[in-house]
């Protein structure tokens, strides 16, 4: 199920499965300025009645965040469910969800980072298309959110597949109470890790959080997929690998089609000559078309990709492209 597209005059509902807004660094300024580029979009904003409570986790009740997804799918005049930020324990909710009720009012739900575990485990047990993309922080984001809003719309708010280009620029800076001292860099582009074709179903995107999947009945099934993998800065090289190893050892992985790897933090350590080394290591790799250094995830900025939806990847040296078609 994809989904019905963004249009002016829809409603967006911001919720809380992990962290909530009462964050100390989500401050006013930062609020003030998601709210105002939902406006810009003509977009009507409304809050989930427990996003700012917060307990000694910085989270809320499974009963409180159950709630509100519970009613942010069933109020008709909301078309977009986005999160507020990113956690720990998304996968908390994950037995408490009415997943028929998800089947009879689906609408597009969007987030990234812990929501990863919320994505898969919906998608997974109804078919809906869910969306790893920005989240209500990100919107609060004064630099180098054009790319992301850019990707954002062409994702949520239109039906045509879109081929994905680099930004110019990025940046890791944790920017929620320092707007304007910010560092960027020049993008080097995509990385060829492994040369090749494919087509594939979109599964993925926080590796560690999708990876607390494994062995539930909340795992998608991998085959004839494209996996989208990232990892924030608590994600060193060797963490990466065993987390990637993981992920190969399940079941359904010899008829994985393609993998697309998130743009590293630079507090990661990780380096192409590095991962170059990982995927070598690899032999159940040696004939995927693996891309790497894609802006998707903890970095700014960053591309909005619909897990369960379709992309098509062509990696060759020097000649890398990603198309999302199905969204």
């Amino acid at each position: 199920m994809i989904p019905a597209k963004l249009k002016k005059g829809d409603g967006v509902r911001v919720i809380t499965p992990a962290r909530s807004l009462t964050m100390p660094w989500i401050n006013e300024e930062l609020k003030k300025t998601a709210i105002k580029r939902f406006e810009e979009l003509g977009l009507n904003l409304s809050f989930g009645k427990h996003v700012n409570e917060i307990d000694e986790f910085c989270s809320s009740s499974i009963e409180s965040r159950v709630e509100d997804l519970h009613d942010a799918f069933t109020d008709d005049s909301v078309k977009l469910i986005i999160t507020v930020i990113g956690g720990f324990n998304s996968n908390q909710l994950l037995d408490y969800i009415d997943y028929d009720l998800i089947k009879k009012h689906p609408k597009i739900i969007c987030g990234y980072s812990d929501i990863t575990a919320l994505l898969n485990a919906i998608y997974a047990k109804t078919g809906l298309v869910t969306y790893s993309g920005p989240q209500f922080f990100s919107f609060g984001n004064k630099k180098g959110f054009e790319y992301t809003l850019e990707y954002f719309k062409k994702c949520l708010m239109t039906k045509e597949p879109f081929k994905v280009e680099p930004p110019k620029k990025w940046s890791d800076d944790r920017w929620a109470n320092n707007q304007e001292n910010r560092n960027f860099f020049e993008n080097n582009g995509y990385w060829m890790m492994n040369e090749g074709k494919s087509k594939g179903k979109i599964i993925g995107s926080n590796l560690c959080t999708f990876n607390l999947l494994q062995g539930t009945k909340f795992m998608p099934k991998i085959n004839s997929s494209i996996l989208f993998l990232e990892d924030d800065y608590e994600s060193q090289p060797h963490t990466f690998d065993r987390d990637l190893q993981s992920v190969i050892h399940l079941k359904g992985f010899e008829k994985v089609r393609g993998i697309v790897i998130g743009k590293f933090q630079r507090e990661s350590k990780m380096t192409k000559e590095l991962l170059t080394n990982i995927i070598k290591s690899k032999k159940e790799l040696d004939n995927i078309p693996i891309i790497a250094n894609v802006d998707f995830g903890h970095t700014t900025p960053q591309i909005t990709i619909p897990i369960g939806g379709t992309a098509k990847i062509s990696a060759k040296k020097d000649d890398c492209k990603i198309e999302i078609l199905k969204h």
